[in-house]
């Protein structure tokens, strides 16, 4: 697992080496699990306070390009 994001004192954006398909990000901390699709960004799975929501989602689209070759280095 790789933190790329931390925020909020208790969240973090993870990509997960042994993973499966579609290519995504987690979103978790403070008892939140979601699953952020990388291509569109978009919630895949669970939920989390909209605040929180928004600046994942924001800052999942401000690197969406690094998080894709990350995830395709570790998914071949």
């Amino acid at each position: 697992m790789s933190t790329k994001y931390r925020f909020r004192e208790c969240y973090r954006i993870e990509l997960r080496e042994k993973d499966h398909r579609p290519p995504h990000v987690h979103l978790t901390g403070a008892g939140v699990d979601v699953m952020i699709a990388l291509q569109p960004v978009s919630i895949m799975q669970g939920t989390a306070p909209a605040p929180v929501l928004r600046e994942a989602l924001t800052w999942v689209r401000q690197h969406q390009r690094t998080l894709l070759e990350d995830w395709y280095l570790w998914h071949p």
